[in-house]
């Protein structure tokens, strides 16, 4: 085995600290920058030092020995790039405020690259003329770029982070499917290696379009995504992408609809007290503008809008709330007591739990007056149903009927059937068997690179520090020197041993450091090893101690070169 390189201490490029970083909201922020592996560069931009570069390396290597094995071939692309193919395929746009614009010193838009559907498709365009050239998938592992708002939690949501993007490119159907099912499988082999606890879960496709979309999810308090399981089948998915059926029912012996005076009730939580009625029997309508015209959102009045899912069905429009001016000159709309019934020139959509034949008490749209069993179907008419409550814990799975359990998670990967989305906007064609032009299809897979070394962090962290899997940590060992002049010379003379047997090697070496110190940051630094030169050195006695369970064992300087290069 040749020989590994000894990271001494003394000459790493990275110091740690005692105290939390003052805006660090997150576990990972907070653990990766007092352990020395990123510091802050500017809002949502980290830089990543010695120790976190290994890290990142690892997972590198981790994600291009599985996308290599199943035959994809690694390219890299510039990551500015120019408007015109994001503007074909109507992304230049779609993006908003969160794309990187700019322009060269002759007015020409360029863009940074999000993520590079269009750029990939043109690469193919280029290279593959016949059906003989396909299937292909292509991949790199490139830094990409987004104008976040409000950058936070560390290397979590950054404004630039490493991802590693590949496309598949078929002639049919049938071949798409092979080649997102061993993406599936490839990202189910990456996370297993880091050892990252993940669920694979239903998702929706967003800006970047196709026809199924499935996220791999990282359950961790810091996660800004929130999925579904159930404890009885194998249904998960985002909130975002859980939808249930329309169920009509008969609302025929409901007795018509009546207005009834209520003053003093604009919010559900009032009316519903008014009348000694459970929130559940109100219809909420709640009012967005979409593209700047007034949208109605109806939804049982238990339950809040998720205006995720609304921005979704509405994509690419525009969706913000309306404001106090939009009710001026509109005798229609009376805030506080808007309901279905009378609304002009305004669409109405609404949760599928408002289905054909429900009866409900909800505003009719004069002051201080509601109106009771308002049927839908019957009284007023939907014109679009869509998923838009907010889930909660133990509303009905859409497989099975049981309870669903949510927690939170950072998204570590993402793959989709795109189809011909991007071939149809790109005009990409290849020569068929037939000798006729055939359109090609596509899929998009992502992993988040930067994201999984902060997931890690968030998974397998404790009270004392990192605590990283041995496929990814920066070294294999870390030896601490506690004391003088023997114990550095012990420390050393066993790590140049273990780095001619293969084995990587963080030595503490640092003069003038306490050992305290050093064992603090031996736990803080989180390698899975930790090999003690301390008050033994003189006896050729050294302690081994694994930092994720604490276990300690005292071995000769022989066992702990055995056991550590076994």
């Amino acid at each position: 085995m040749a020989n590994a390189p000894v990271q001494r201490m003394s000459q790493l490029m990275a110091k740690t600290l005692r105290d939390d970083p003052a805006d660090a909201e997150v576990l990972s922020h907070k653990l990766l920058v007092r352990a020395g592996y990123v510091r802050r560069t500017a809002a949502g931009i980290w830089s990543w030092l010695p120790l976190g570069k290994k890290v990142l390396a690892n997972v590198e290597r981790v994600v291009r020995e599985e996308m290599d094995a199943i035959g994809a071939q690694e390219v890299l692309l510039p990551a500015i790039l120019p408007r015109e193919p994001y503007e074909a395929t109507g992304r230049w746009e779609e993006y908003g405020p969160e794309l990187f614009r700019l322009q060269d010193r002759k007015g020409g838009d360029y863009l940074l690259g999000p993520t590079h559907e269009e750029i990939f498709t043109l690469l193919v365009k280029d290279q593959a003329s016949s059906y003989k050239d396909l299937p292909v998938i292509l991949y790199q592992i490139q830094s990409k770029y987004r104008d976040e708002a409000r950058p936070r939690a560390g290397i979590l949501r950054g404004r630039e982070f490493l991802m590693k993007d590949s496309y598949s490119f078929d002639l049919d159907d049938e071949g798409l499917t092979r080649s997102y099912g061993l993406h599936r499988q490839a990202y189910q082999r990456i996370f297993e290696r880091l050892g990252l606890d993940h669920r694979i879960c239903a998702a929706t496709a967003g800006a970047m379009g196709g026809s199924r979309s499935e996220e791999f999810l990282a359950p961790a308090e810091a996660g800004e995504d929130t999925f579904a399981d159930c404890p009885n089948c194998d249904f998960a998915a985002n909130t975002e992408a859980i939808s249930y059926e329309l169920k009509p029912v008969d609302g025929s012996a409901v007795p018509a609809a009546e207005d009834i005076p209520t003053p003093d009730t604009p919010t559900i939580e009032t009316l519903a007290a008014s009348l000694g009625v459970p929130a559940s029997a109100t219809l909420k309508n709640l009012l967005v503008k979409v593209d700047g015209e007034i949208v109605a959102v109806g939804v049982p009045g238990d339950r809040e809008v998720d205006l995720g899912k609304v921005e979704a069905h509405f994509a690419p429009a525009v969706v913000e709330m309306v404001t106090a001016e939009d009710f001026v000159g509109r005798p229609d709309l009376v805030r506080g007591y808007v309901g279905p019934r009378g609304l002009e020139k305004v669409r109405y959509i609404a949760d599928p739990r408002v289905a054909p034949g429900t009866a409900w008490i909800t505003g009719a749209n004069k002051a201080d007056t509601h109106a009771k069993n308002v049927v839908a179907g019957r009284d007023f008419e939907v014109d679009a149903y869509v998923d838009v409550v907010v889930v909660d814990e133990g509303d009905p799975c859409p497989k099975c009927g049981t309870g669903l359990r949510l927690d939170r998670a950072i998204e570590i990967g993402h793959i989709f059937q795109l189809g011909r989305k991007y071939a149809d906007a790109l005009k990409l064609d290849v020569l068929g068997q037939q000798g006729k032009p055939v359109r090609v299809t596509m899929g998009s897979y992502g992993i988040g690179v930067s994201r999984a070394v902060a997931a890690l962090a968030e998974q397998t962290a404790d009270d004392k520090g990192l605590c990283w899997p041995k496929e990814i940590a920066p070294a294999d060992v870390h030896v601490v020197a506690a004391g003088k002049a023997l114990q550095t010379e012990l420390a050393l003379d066993v790590s140049a041993k273990l780095a001619a047997a293969g084995v990587r090697v963080l030595v503490d070496d640092r003069a003038g450091v306490s050992p305290g110190v050093k064992f603090t940051d031996s736990e803080l630094i989180g390698v899975p090893q930790i090999l003690v030169a301390g008050r033994r050195s003189a006896e050729g006695i050294v302690e081994l101690k694994d930092r994720r369970t604490g276990e300690r064992e005292e071995l000769t300087v022989a066992e702990a070169i055995t056991r550590l290069t076994a």
